[in-house]
């Protein structure tokens, strides 16, 4: 009787341990396919952005909250495999299909991922306002460059490298990811107090409308161009400058 207890026991353990390493690999299973679901993907915002109140200026299908400059269409760009664009040239008769929100802008912090062809160059711009006797997005809005640093066929001064302010602040530490490879850029405007981020790392900052703005707008290359640096919102943009340049992930928070 003893021995068909201690037999009942030892068999009662097996099928527990048995039962415990069969289930495993579906723990780890479930755990996997959890990780997956939570993983963020492109041309969305997590909970804690929509929290934040982040807004998505593209979700990858569309783009419905961006017109050309000073029109009410779209040519030039293209959508393809979730990113938005410029087709450089290929889907126009000449360049200049610069683009713009829809939306006007005050305070605000915004985030663009963005590829650039070889010898490429484009640029974000703010405060972009569409008044009659401008012609470009340029004569307005300051510029955050977006440029191909190494490959570009001409030499490029500290102010016209990727993450300058162009042509009025340069940004020395900027350090862009190979050409084909994605890198997120950041533009945080507060006050008129304006900061330059790129992958993560902060790469200037400066002050809108001050003695010293005023001073290198009307000494340096905008002083043709009355308009520039003035305005206190307006839209966002984005150049063709002839070259292909490709965006994800653009949104955008009001401070």
């Amino acid at each position: 009787m003893k021995n068909h207890h201690i037999l009942g026991l030892f068999l009662a353990f097996f099928v527990m341990v048995s039962s415990c390493t069969n289930s495993a690999p579906d723990t780890k299973s479930e755990s996997e396919a959890t990780t997956e679901e939570i993983t963020p993907q492109h041309n969305s915002l997590s909970e804690a952005e929509q929290a934040e109140g982040w807004e998505l200026l593209f979700d990858g299908q569309s783009m419905d909250k961006w017109r050309l400059f000073k029109r009410d269409t779209l040519m030039g760009w293209a959508i393809a495999d979730g990113q938005m664009q410029a087709l450089g040239g290929e889907g126009m008769e000449a360049i200049g299909a610069d683009i713009i929100t829809k939306e006007t802008f005050t305070n605000f912090e915004i985030s663009v991922d963005w590829k650039i062809s070889e010898a490429g160059n484009s640029g974000i711009f703010f405060n972009v306002v569409e008044d009659e006797d401008l012609n470009a997005v340029y004569e307005s809005g300051p510029e955050y460059q977006l440029i191909d640093d190494e490959g570009f066929p001409a030499d490029l001064e500290d102010w016209q490298k990727s993450g300058a302010n162009y042509a009025m602040h340069p940004a020395p530490t900027a350090k862009t990811k190979p050409v084909g490879e994605f890198n997120t850029s950041r533009i945080k405007v507060m006050d008129g107090k304006v900061e330059h981020w790129l992958n993560d790392n902060k790469l200037l900052e400066y002050e809108l409308w001050t003695d010293e703005w005023m001073e290198k707008v009307t000494t340096g290359k905008w002083k043709d161009f009355p308009k520039y640096g003035r305005a206190k919102s307006g839209h966002i943009a984005l150049q063709d400058h002839g070259n292909q340049i490709w965006f994800r992930n653009i949104k955008i928070r009001r401070l």
